[in-house]
């Protein structure tokens, strides 16, 4: 009587352990992130995802040719892939170039739900008036998300954002052009919130998810340095919609809008994020609309914050993926603009590997 009592729990456990086997998601299959007080961080093999660990050493190869000095893949947070090339190392920063303008463009969305400040606000509630050498009517026609979106209508011919240079050139919401008059949303999330941009940013942003790194007020450009895994942090973050976690760091809802199209211009631009799989794009420098995806090798619900010299950060929701390069410009002779034929190119040996 024992033993058949014996049996029939050991039949038991075996139904509920098969059960939960079948019902319980895979501990590698859930979201990780990393800790925020050390640097431990968990990892997944190519072969584990089922990848094509044969065409690895292709995109290596690539990524050395195009003068990559960093690497890396997560999936669903886990480091599949982190090289380091020409002598760069985990602890090395390199500079975001405009890919940090999705940093700007979260700060301000957190400075918004804390109540310091309101995208449709006219910039100059929080900059004071005549911060602009335009009309005083067309410098009220300029709001916060306007700087969001790239279509305040200022001059885009000079880089350096000071008052004199900025000239009106089509009211406010009619032209989209690529220019540096984004950095006066860090003028407004310092008047907003009464504190420096730099000690904001940190508090609200940088310290939630662990990232290191500093940022380095220029003449001409404000760019954010970092190692490549505080980069992948924040592309982690962007991943999960504002969420580190248990804690919702940017209001999903503010961050949806960051990562949709913003205006009718530029189908391929949001809040200062690239989208992909768009109808067409307007591209920095230029007045020209593109038809078609901006990248057509990458998946089309991706969105990138990209940078001169090939700084990227890609975010696929549909692959549960964030890829990170940092690096001199892929193309020395063409090494300004946040977009180049690189992205396409890389997009094409990545897909040899996860394909």
């Amino acid at each position: 009587m024992q033993s058949v009592k014996l049996l029939f729990i050991l039949c038991i456990t075996i139904l509920v352990s098969c059960s939960k086997s079948t019902t319980d998601p895979a501990p590698q299959d859930t979201m990780y992130f990393p800790s925020t007080t050390d640097n431990s961080w968990e990892t997944k093999s190519l072969s584990d995802l089922g990848w094509n660990s044969s065409a690895a050493q292709s995109l290596k190869d690539y990524l050395i040719q195009k003068n990559t000095k960093s690497f890396m893949i997560l999936i669903n947070g886990r480091i599949v892939m982190e090289e380091y090339f020409n002598g760069h190392t985990p602890a090395a920063t390199w500079q975001w170039n405009s890919a940090g303008k999705t940093l700007a463009a979260t700060t301000t969305g957190i400075a918004q739900q804390e109540g310091l400040l309101q995208i449709t606000q006219k910039a100059s509630q929080y900059l004071g008036a005549g911060w602009t050498a335009t009309p005083l009517a067309k410098e009220n026609l300029i709001t916060v998300r306007n700087l969001l979106t790239m279509t305040s209508g200022l001059s885009d011919s000079s880089e350096l954002v000071i008052r004199a240079n900025l000239t009106y050139m089509a009211d406010a919401g009619t032209r989209w052009s690529y220019a540096n008059v984004f950095q006066k949303l860090m003028d407004i999330v310092a008047a907003a919130s009464g504190t420096d941009y730099e000690t904001y940013f940190n508090n609200k942003l940088k310290n939630k998810i662990g990232m290191e790194g500093f940022w380095n007020f220029g003449p001409i450009f404000k760019i954010y340095h970092s190692n490549t895994r505080s980069m992948a942090r924040f592309g982690l973050l962007a991943l999960n919609k504002g969420k580190w976690k248990n804690e919702q760091v940017i209001n999903e809802t503010f961050f949806q809008e960051s990562i949709s199209n913003s205006q009718n211009l530029n189908p391929s631009y949001g809040y200062l994020w690239w989208l992909n799989g768009k109808s067409g794009a307007i591209l920095p420098g230029s007045q020209t609309f593109y038809p078609g995806s901006l990248i057509p090798n990458a998946p089309n619900d991706m969105y990138a914050a990209m940078g001169a010299e090939d700084q990227r950060i890609y975010v696929v929701p549909s692959k549960k993926m964030v890829v990170i390069r940092m690096g001199d410009a892929a193309n020395p002779a063409n090494p300004n603009f946040a977009l180049s034929g690189f992205d396409n190119e890389f997009w094409g040996k990545l897909n040899a590997v996860i394909n």
